[in-house]
């Protein structure tokens, strides 16, 4: 516990010291968001506001992680995986921010060269853990006091797990201080579940814990910054790896509810929009169905972690006899 709370306070300090220095900078560059048409007409105020903001809790939450591992006897692979992991996920976002921002294309990479940059580091990250020995094929299961074998099938699991988790929480990220109030929730959680096992990782995901209390401060409404791609795929990155060396990807689906819910929602407004010309919500991902309601972005980033604290105690209740 000693050591994850230094790595949270460590990367806490280095986020407020390096997210005011990044803001002006990331202005020179003219690395401001481009609002996308099909979003909020109230949005397009936000056009210019400095994206790639996430680099600030990258580099605090790595370097917390490296200091704190130094401190306490060096490098392990159970840390060291889940930080490359999460690293490797944001150069991905960093790529497509930056075709975004400096190409001047506003969607990107295209979707197809995204998968597969995120589907290669998928594969590289679950076959280490896997040759390592970081994971095996034990699974713990909601609210049964016991876990479950199921071979080989972690690969593939992990696999989708890291896929699905990195694009839920960039779609989550959609309103000023949302997807980090969400995910600083989740982190805590995956926190105190390493701690318990005692397990390293919680020396990472504390410190993204801290990258994320840092990076509200500038990032609730109105928005100083925004974290990108860069900052999204990073922080689900390191969500997913963490989960899946704790053995809970399971568990994963309980606590990262809202993640899911944003997907799903998104999901079913594209099918039933083909199958029957009509949409479910308002707008899709959800938050903005919220939006269109008249719910302001304070009040909606407020249940959506009042939310997501809910689903952490369900999911301490769910694995409460492990």
């Amino acid at each position: 516990m000693k050591y994850m709370i230094i790595s949270a306070a460590i990367s806490v300090i280095l986020g407020l010291i390096f997210t005011p220095i990044l803001i002006p900078f990331l202005r020179r560059l003219k690395f401001g968001q481009s609002i996308r048409e099909e979003g909020p007409n109230w949005h397009r105020v936000k056009s210019g506001t400095p994206t790639m903001g996430g680099i600030a809790f990258i580099v605090s939450s790595i370097l917390a992680t490296f200091l704190v591992m130094f401190i306490s006897g060096g490098l392990r692979y159970e840390v060291l995986i889940p930080v490359l992991t999460a690293l490797a996920y944001g150069i991905v976002g960093f790529l497509d921010d930056y075709i975004k921002v400096v190409k001047k294309r506003n969607l990107g990479l295209s979707a197809k060269h995204k998968f597969l940059a995120q589907l290669f580091v998928a594969i590289v990250s679950t076959i280490s853990m896997q040759y390592l020995g970081c994971i095996s094929g034990e699974l713990v299961i909601p609210f049964l006091s016991s876990t479950v074998d199921i071979g080989l099938w972690m690969i593939p699991l992990t696999i989708l797990v890291q896929l699905s988790v990195v694009n839920s929480v960039n779609l989550t990220d959609g309103l000023d201080g949302l997807a980090s109030s969400v995910t600083l929730i989740v982190s805590l959680f995956f926190a105190v579940c390493a701690y318990a096992l005692q397990s390293d990782t919680g020396i990472f995901i504390a410190a993204v814990a801290g990258g994320c209390i840092a990076f509200l401060v500038f990032n609730t409404n109105p928005a100083k910054v925004f974290m990108g791609d860069t900052g999204s795929l990073f922080l689900g990155g390191a969500i997913a790896a963490v989960a899946s060396l704790l053995k809970m990807p399971l568990i994963l689906i309980i606590v990262g509810g809202i993640y899911l819910i944003e997907t799903l929602s998104v999901i079913l407004q594209v099918a039933s929009f083909k199958l029957t010309g009509k949409r479910i919500f308002k707008m899709s991902p959800i938050h903005h169905h919220f939006e269109m309601c008249g719910l302001n972005e304070t009040r909606i980033v407020l249940l959506f972690s009042t939310a997501t604290l809910i689903l952490c105690i369900i999911g301490f209740l769910a694995i409460r006899s492990i």
